[in-house]
């Protein structure tokens, strides 16, 4: 449903953008449905991770090359090298971090939901229309889903789903043009937007190094699971999750729409909630068993 619908859109903007817009829209479009039936391979045949990371980096190389070659990556360093090697490792990283975070019912798909709303506010009040448009279509799509995969979940995305969301969420993010003076504040704001996942990879990541385990392998090391461990029910640790990525995306609001002088303290400020709740999760010690 969700695939269909920003497919649909994808193809009817195309129609009606010039030649260089247009090569944006396949730079979008393309990888991610090539990734979608990467993860749907491997929920059918179970891949290895270094096949699905291979995919991965030939889709984030395409969708790099386009973008950067038509200079509309947001934010840009300024340096094309630098620029490049940046983009292909956010999208390969938000994509797998998109992939990890689905480990609870309505976990991922309520807070792609909630980050792509905030993305359609931000992009459609600096009159990034073409963003806009795809930001609150995947919004709408995943709240759509949400309802039959919130707990107890009548469906499930798997592989091929969030696989997808995070393949075009990364790079429509990595198009978006933040507003901030301040570089770094501008930096800032997709990082934001996604900070749930990204701290979700961080912490179990780590910890898996921490215990000399392979990244690769799956374990009941995430934040659900630790929010699990705590008493939290299935339902209440969603919410939670929800909660985090609602505070976060107003975070990116706010630093977007401050004067100048107050940018660095707010940035200040979320940074500090975001290394509180990383140590808050990596404290606590879930089972480590494969999920």
């Amino acid at each position: 449903m969700i695939a269909v619908s920003i497919i649909v859109l994808g193809g009817s903007l195309f129609l009606k953008m010039d030649s260089n817009t247009s090569k944006i829209v396949l730079a979008i479009m393309v990888p991610s449905v090539l990734i979608g039936l990467v993860g749907l391979v491997d929920d059918i045949k179970n891949l290895s991770p270094i096949s699905r990371f291979i995919a991965q980096s030939i889709a984030a190389l395409f969708t790099s090359a386009i973008i950067i070659s038509t200079n509309t990556v947001g934010s840009p360093t300024g340096n094309t090298y630098l620029d490049f090697a940046i983009t292909i490792l956010w999208i390969v990283g938000i994509t797998n971090s998109i992939n990890f975070f689905d480990n609870l019912d309505g976990g991922a798909s309520g807070t792609v939901a909630i980050s792509s709303l905030a993305l359609f506010i931000l992009s459609s009040t600096s009159g990034q229309f073409y963003i806009a448009a795809l930001a609150i279509v995947l919004s709408g799509s995943s709240f759509g889903f949400l309802f039959w995969n919130r707990n107890p979940a009548r469906i499930y995305m798997g592989d091929a789903g969030s696989l997808f969301l995070g393949m075009i969420l990364a790079t429509i993010l990595v198009r978006f043009d933040p507003n901030p003076i301040n570089r770094w504040a501008g930096f800032a704001i997709p990082l934001l937007l996604l900070a749930l996942p990204i701290l979700d990879t961080l912490v179990a990541v780590l910890s898996r190094l921490q215990r000399r385990t392979s990244p690769f392998q799956g374990g009941q090391d995430h934040l659900s699971h630790r929010l699990l461990s705590r008493g939290f029910s299935r339902r209440a640790t969603a919410m939670t999750l929800w909660g985090g990525t609602g505070l976060f995306s107003l975070l990116a609001l706010l630093i977007s729409n401050i004067s100048h002088r107050l940018e660095g303290l707010a940035l200040a400020v979320s940074i500090a909630i975001f290394l509180s709740l990383f140590f808050w999760f990596f404290r606590q010690n879930p089972d480590s068993t494969k999920r």
